[in-house]
């Protein structure tokens, strides 16, 4: 199975192939767990969103004509997955918005994880970052948490993203340049009260 190409698999599991699907499930079971994880912020939520949300694509997978990527197809579903699960909980949050966030071009660097290892020091600041982004994004409505997530961390482009959320390039545009704005807002009242070692590190882009 693993040397079969996505469409193969697909077709397979359309017949009724279980394990086919469970091929594709392991392909993209770390994207959608991903996805899931950022928007509920623990790994409990986030796993059984995941399972929800492979279930509904396996029921839904006959309906798959190719129009778009497997990928951006499996992301549409699990992200209207993730924002059921959050109108069912109904929880606002507010912030003050006092202060404007100036280093816009850091936003990708908070908002993705690196593979290198630093060192014990610099690593408590990085869980202490990774926590306070999460604490941020949880304050975001579904619609920036959501383009965030696809954008910044999923690395997705602009068409793809157009495709999942089932709108245009310019509202896609608009839509982010909206929730980064918002991001950084919240981001900077968090880190305006906790210690300033992590924002200066923010702004000289050391963070990862």
């Amino acid at each position: 199975m693993s040397s079969m190409d996505d469409q193969q698999l697909i077709e397979r599991s359309k017949s009724g192939d279980y394990i086919a699907f469970e091929e594709l499930v392991r392909r993209y079971e770390n994207k959608v767990y991903n996805v899931a994880y950022r928007f509920v912020g623990n790994h409990a939520d986030a796993s059984d969103l995941a399972q929800e949300a492979f279930i509904k694509i396996y029921q839904a997978l006959g309906s798959f004509r190719g129009d778009s990527s497997f990928m951006t197809w499996i992301y549409h579903i699990t992200a209207n997955v993730c924002r059921d699960e959050l109108r069912r909980r109904q929880k606002k949050q507010t912030i003050s918005l006092d202060d404007d966030f100036q280093d816009k071009d850091n936003l990708p660097l908070i908002l993705s994880l690196s593979s290198d290892k630093p060192g014990p020091e610099e690593e408590i600041e990085r869980m202490e970052l990774r926590e306070q982004v999460q604490q941020c994004l949880n304050m975001l409505s579904d619609e920036h948490r959501l383009i965030l997530i696809m954008r910044e961390m999923q690395q997705l482009s602009y068409d793809e993203i157009a495709k999942v959320l089932g709108c245009s390039l310019g509202t896609v545009k608009s839509r982010l340049s909206r929730a980064r704005m918002a991001f950084k807002q919240k981001m900077t009242t968090i880190l305006e009260h906790s210690s300033s070692e992590p924002r200066q590190r923010v702004k000289e882009g050391m963070i990862l």
